[in-house]
């Protein structure tokens, strides 16, 4: 006897498949109304839908519709179209962390800033093609961020109910960028330890990834303060949880998987958790090669390897699979306390597992 395979969280109630509905309606008008403003921008539209539509796990509306969900809020399409709006912010942080880090691709292809370096050298435009390609970047992941503005307020939700959402909205979109700072304070100063590697994750991923997202679906849903409080105590230690299993992918995991070259993370000069755990437990010669090589565009191959085999060595890796394992603990811990709709319970549970046990 066979037995089909559990329908991920992210795909139940059709959730997927609407968020991904609402993505290309909204992308659908406002590609028109570029249109109708000059022909020349075409490729903005075609770059937006392709990055947008074209990848991506669809965690956070995942994490916000259960967490509407759960707080007794009612299935609706409009919910869902609200929701969906958090695609837009995860790509403009997207596009504009490429930049910043100057990485070569995402998802397999190119990022943004590169694609539209290569377009300015095909026509033999005048100037810098890469400060070209910047720009457009930068202006990219703008317009991005404010369609994510645009969607949350045009989903056709009550407006009582979108302001009840918005100090949320607002509040994870200011921690994102004060987080992305203090990433690149960090590479800038070389600063290596846990303590700023944990603030740098709280702040530039883990909280937006899971607790804003969730706070914002209890939100549209009047959730009560003890609601709130569990999902707080649930989206903060399995948020940063999930920026530990990217951590960990960002050196280790597999590039056809990830989309991302192996050890790219390396080479960007990373302080994550994992690293900063490395140093700390290396000796003096350890420490000198993680530290010389650590950020070096020119990293190759076996330098890859060599940095790889002495996180391992030192223990660093088995460290941080021990602390994933630690705060997914606690999240699900926090769970249990406090009355919530029973599928959607288990719906934030399969989350939790499948948001720290990726492989991409």
């Amino acid at each position: 006897m066979t037995h089909a395979a559990p329908v991920s969280p992210v795909d139940r109630a059709g959730l997927r498949q609407r968020v991904d509905k609402a993505l290309t309606e909204f992308l659908a008008g406002r590609r028109s109304w570029m249109a109708g403003i000059d022909d020349a921008l075409t490729p903005i539209a075609e770059t937006i839908e392709g990055f947008v539509l074209g990848g991506g796990k669809r965690l956070r509306p995942a994490f916000a519709y259960w967490g509407f969900r759960g707080a007794g809020g009612v299935d609706a399409d409009q919910v869902v179209t609200a929701l969906a709006a958090l695609e837009f912010f995860q790509a403009s942080a997207l596009i504009h962390d490429d930049l910043m880090d100057r990485s070569d691709t995402r998802r397999g292809e190119p990022a943004v800033h590169r694609r539209f370096a290569t377009r300015h050298r095909a026509h033999g435009w005048g100037g810098d093609p890469d400060a070209f390609g910047d720009a457009a970047a930068i202006l990219l992941g703008d317009l991005c961020l404010v369609w994510s503005d645009e969607l949350l307020h045009s989903a056709g939700l009550d407006p009582h109910t979108v302001a009840r959402a918005r100090p949320v909205f607002d509040e994870m979109r200011g921690e994102v960028t004060v987080g992305q700072y203090l990433d690149v304070l960090t590479q800038a100063t070389g600063e290596v330890s846990l303590d700023r590697a944990g603030k740098v994750a709280r702040y530039k991923s883990a909280k937006y990834t899971v607790e804003r997202p969730l706070l914002l679906g209890g939100a549209l849903a009047a959730a009560s303060a003890d609601v709130c409080t569990a999902y707080s105590a649930y989206g903060l230690p399995l948020g940063e949880a999930f920026q530990l299993r990217d951590d960990v992918l960002g050196v280790f995991g597999d590039p056809a998987q990830t989309g991302k070259p192996a050890g790219d993370d390396l080479r960007e000069g990373k302080r994550t958790y994992l690293v900063a755990a490395a140093v700390e437990a290396a000796d003096e010669a350890g420490r000198e090669l993680l530290l010389g090589r650590l950020g070096d565009p020119e990293l190759d191959g076996d330098g890859v390897t060599r940095l790889r085999e002495l996180i391992s060595g030192t223990g660093a890796l088995a460290r941080t699979e021990q602390r994933i394992v630690t705060l997914t603990d606690a999240a699900l811990a926090a769970l249990a306390g406090v009355d919530l709709d029973t599928e959607a319970r288990q719906a934030l549970v399969d989350l939790a597992i499948a948001a720290t046990r990726r492989a991409d």
